[in-house]
């Protein structure tokens, strides 16, 4: 699967998410294919940054119906906070606040099971009401988790959803940003103090709703100015916010910033309790499939394996299935296994290659390749990214470049690259060629990267 910004689509793509209207009808399914031009354009007139697209021979992943109907959730629930903002931004009342805050409630505040979590690629235009739907449900699911009453979870979902609203005044390049300098946080925390007031007029009727965004802006700031904080002064509910805000910033994708995986949140959040409650944070955990069958995952001598069995009781110590000798272990098992964990969720499952030492990337020479290496080796600097479809160019590589790059390395003899860990097959005589010299020559489409 690629993300394909929407000026590089093309006639032909096949789309690997569905895509909804603000009424949350459907538009396009997975894998419907991109007809034509009118096509394009009419996906760039959903205010989209760029899809998910479908690999030529790659199947449909699999979603289920909670999966499906999340992400229609989501696309609709985006506008409708998005509008909300504004209008009580603007005139300091509700006018369709009461259904949102009912409609997520309703969708997720009782559930019994475990939701998958997904979060959609976010602009810096819509990432703050992107933020606010996805705190909100998450509040909704914890506060559930944790039996609040029925006003305490409408108090905390509300919370959730307007928590920011000063943040409307910021530019937007610097809400989207995961990390901001002092400056910057001095500004925010300013529009956020603005926002108050503009929450104490639009919810006079909930005057819990200001005091549980307040307590969390407070620790929260605490911590990212002074690296402490102190939530023992916090009501549940802005604890639950502050769980919450804090997870989804941290896992939000975006197209130039990296997320972090739940994993990695998450145990960072349980070593800062003065900041994070453990209660809260369990109560996510309980809530959302992260480590569950089928996942792969790093483990801290270096291994990587498949979890088998999740641990309810210990999400970070499941039953794993090791790649390297097909043996099962558990996690728990401390007399055998020590200290073994997990550190992290992989982030890849493919073969993917990293083009190193390419001389200038300046001619069509395939011998300016020194080696490709595996993207289990992959490290940072200059050189190219090979996916199943594209070449992906590292920081160093100019982005008028890329096209010479692509001609140059269309075919690579084997001659003159070492496969490091990469399979090819056995079975390559009927799609090889053969140079003037007799050497066998396999291309980038051969080797299904291309």
């Amino acid at each position: 699967m690629l993300f394909i910004k929407t000026d590089k689509l093309k006639p032909g793509m096949r789309i690997a998410r569905p895509i909804y209207n603000k009424q949350g009808v459907l538009l396009y399914d997975r894998a419907a294919v991109i007809r034509d031009m009118q096509s394009i354009e009419n996906i760039k007139g959903f205010g989209l940054i760029g899809l998910f697209i479908l690999e030529p021979a790659e199947p449909v992943p699999p979603m289920t119906e909670q999966d499906i109907e999340f992400e229609r959730f989501q696309t609709m629930m985006t506008f409708q906070i998005r509008d909300e903002l504004n209008v009580i931004s603007r005139v300091h009342r509700t006018s369709n606040f009461s259904n949102i805050t009912a409609n997520i409630i309703k969708s997720y505040g009782s559930m019994d099971t475990k939701l998958t979590f997904t979060q959609s690629l976010r602009s810096k235009e819509d990432f703050l009401f992107k933020h606010s739907l996805n705190v909100a449900i998450l509040c909704a699911v914890i506060a559930h988790r944790l039996k609040l009453t029925a006003t305490e979870q409408n108090e905390v979902v509300m919370a959730a959803i307007v928590h920011d609203i000063g943040r409307l005044d910021v530019p937007p390049e610097i809400i989207a940003k995961r990390n901001h300098n002092q400056e910057e946080r001095d500004m925010i925390a300013h529009k956020e103090v603005e926002g108050y007031k503009i929450i104490d007029d639009a919810l006079v009727a909930y005057p819990n709703v200001r005091k549980i965004c307040s307590q969390s802006q407070v620790v929260l700031k605490q911590y990212k100015d002074n690296g402490f904080g102190d939530s023992n002064k916090m009501s549940m509910a802005a604890k639950i916010l502050t769980v919450a805000g804090n997870f989804d910033l941290e896992t939000a994708v975006q197209l130039d910033v990296p997320p972090n995986s739940e994993v990695t949140v998450i145990k960072r959040m349980l070593q800062r309790d003065d900041v994070f409650d453990k209660k809260v944070i369990e109560a996510l955990i309980s809530s959302l499939n992260i480590l569950v069958p089928g996942v792969s995952v790093e483990l801290n001598n270096g291994e990587k394996a498949l979890v088998i069995n999740e641990n309810l009781t210990d999400f970070l110590h499941p039953m794993v299935l090791l790649f390297k000798n097909n043996k099962l272990v558990d996690l728990t098992d401390k007399k055998n296994n020590g200290s073994l964990e997990i550190v992290d969720i992989m982030k890849t499952m493919d073969n993917r290659c990293v083009i190193r030492d390419v001389s200038g990337f300046g001619g069509n020479q395939p011998n300016n390749i020194k080696e490709i290496k595996t993207a289990d080796t992959m490290a940072d600097g200059a050189g190219a990214i090979l996916t199943s479809n594209e070449v992906v160019l590292k920081p160093a590589v100019q982005d008028d470049q890329t096209e010479e790059i692509s001609e140059s390395i269309d075919e690579i003899s084997l001659d003159e690259i070492s496969l490091d860990g990469f399979d090819i097959g056995d079975d390559t005589s009927e799609d090889t060629e053969s140079d003037d010299n007799g050497n066998d020559e396999i291309s980038l489409d051969d080797l299904g990267l291309m």
